[in-house]
């Protein structure tokens, strides 16, 4: 599921030091993901229940976690409060054209989807499957997220971003994103997401992301996502 808790306007609260996450913290990160995601008014649609949304929310996220892991980059604060996910995506017909650089992989897809590097989106599809059994309204999330990806220009996809609870609005979203959006600019690379919530929309358009125009409107009643695209900035 591709959704947020997002960038905070920053504090006077003092920000650890962002850094490359390391693969033995791996599910430290997926813990902190689940936790995050609590709250979450799309993940709480497609995990109504509380008890069973706490229990299968790390090996859900686990599985953006890996992908990012493995075809992108996972940016988290020193002390793990924090952590952004990212996967260069490449569009139709480009070669090798993600800019990425080092040892960041061109690949990846959005839930569900028909990923274009590594193992694609096919293994994310079955991987979300085997995390919760059953769950057709997983199988709906990805399905509409997959839709709405736009596939013709390569670019760098945020999956996933989050803040502990009791660390949110205190400028780790900010922290995490900086840096990066910098990298889009100095290689031309624009970025996506889909924002969850209103405020995270308005969080992120003061970062130069743009709403596509479309919105992912939930069935039998599910909230509203908000599909974003960045250009880079000259």
């Amino acid at each position: 599921m591709t959704v947020h808790q997002t960038a905070a306007a920053a504090t006077t609260a003092v920000v650890p030091e962002v850094r490359r996450a390391r693969p033995e913290e791996r599910d430290a990160i997926s813990l902190l993901i689940g936790e995050a995601f609590m709250e979450d008014p799309v993940s709480g649609w497609v995990f109504p229940d509380e008890d069973h949304r706490r229990a299968v929310h790390p090996g859900f996220f686990g599985v953006f976690l890996d992908a990012a892991l493995r075809d992108g980059w996972v940016d988290v604060t020193d002390d793990l409060s924090a952590a952004a996910l990212w996967i260069p995506v490449r569009g139709d017909g480009a070669e090798g054209d993600g800019g990425s650089g080092g040892d960041d992989r061109v690949g990846g897809a959005g839930l569900g989807g028909d990923g274009a590097g590594g193992d694609g989106g096919d293994e994310i599809g079955e991987r979300l499957a085997q995390a919760d059994p059953g769950n057709d309204r997983a199988r709906i999330v990805g399905e509409m997220t997959d839709a709405a990806h736009p596939g013709d220009r390569s670019h760098y996809y945020l999956p996933t971003i989050v803040a502990a609870p009791g660390r949110r609005s205190e400028g780790r979203g900010r922290a995490l994103l900086t840096p990066v959006l910098d990298r889009c600019d100095r290689e031309g690379m624009p970025a996506y997401l889909e924002a969850s919530s209103a405020r995270s929309k308005t969080l992120y358009e003061r970062l130069g992301f743009v709403f596509t125009g479309t919105p992912i409107d939930l069935p039998d009643g599910g909230p509203r996502m908000w599909p974003m695209w960045r250009e880079p900035r000259g």
